[in-house]
């Protein structure tokens, strides 16, 4: 185990526990712990119909907890590798906390404004090494040029804005369209939006259309040594950073707590 490999797994493991905790709602609102095992008899026996079809069984609480868990450690996973993500880009290029936050104020219809959030920022004047600064620089300009920037538009670009993703299979067009507009705002800013992806689950015609939007997008392969379109290209070559080598030297401990969480979801409940 590397020096700061305890930390880091800390960040990926912590958000990820709190799946096997996970209760199904069943409609009962957004907020609250979700219902228990026998909360949800309670409700389904009250209900005639349910009661005769008998879907107060055990296991139908089980089903329901292991389908809505499973979209809990999809987002767990998303979240605490976004935070692992900008550790490691604030540590190996030696940006401060503020440094590689970024966020942006809309209006809205009724006159407030909301408060959007991209998951983290590289500033190049912020780089204090000069090598990683030229590096992160000519990665910027060789990944414009690879989706059509502009030479004249570039040449003010000051950084890059980063989002993070675990995988990105949705065809959610109000999620897309809201990345697009987020990309739009980046370039208004004076920043080169890019998106990364730790997996290789992108659904093409996504792919497409972001880099037809001019965002710069990586993605999970390995072993094509092109930091243009490898996350893993792009840690270890560019931020300085052998992100993959963290994966697989870890494997293990990840297995390890998937497969108990996994374990708390598919039983009814936990005694």
């Amino acid at each position: 185990m590397n020096q700061n490999d305890a930390a880091y797994l800390d960040l990926v493991l912590d958000p990820i526990r709190i799946c096997a905790k996970y209760k199904p709602k069943f409609g009962k609102g957004a907020k609250g712990d979700g219902l228990t095992l026998t909360q949800f008899q309670t409700l389904y026996q009250s209900d005639s119909f349910y009661n005769w079809f008998g879907l107060d069984n055990p296991m139908m609480y089980a089903a329901h907890k292991a389908a809505g868990g499973m979209t809990s450690i999809y987002r767990q996973i998303g979240i605490g590798c976004e935070k692992l993500f900008r550790t490691v880009v604030k540590d190996a290029l030696g940006l401060s906390e503020a440094d590689v936050m970024w966020s942006y104020t809309v209006p809205l219809p009724n006159g407030k404004t909301r408060t959007l959030y991209l998951d983290g920022r590289v500033p190049l004047d912020k780089i204090p090494d000069k090598a990683k600064r030229a590096r992160f620089h000519d990665w910027m300009k060789d990944s414009a040029e690879s989706i059509g920037v502009d030479s004249k538009i570039f040449s003010t670009l000051t950084g890059t804005i980063l989002e993070v993703r675990q995988g990105y299979k949705s065809k959610d067009s109000k999620r897309q369209n809201a990345d697009i507009a987020n990309a739009a705002t980046a370039y208004t800013k004076a920043y080169l939006p890019c998106a990364v992806i730790l997996s290789t689950q992108i659904d093409s015609d996504i792919l497409l259309r972001y880099r037809a939007e001019k965002w710069a997008i990586v993605t999970g392969v390995e072993g094509t040594n092109q930091p243009l379109i490898s996350t893993y290209d792009f840690m270890r070559d560019v931020i300085g950073y052998d992100l993959a080598a963290f994966f697989k030297r870890n494997s293990g401990t990840l297995r390890s707590e998937i497969d108990t969480v996994l374990k708390a979801l598919l039983v009814p409940e936990i005694k």
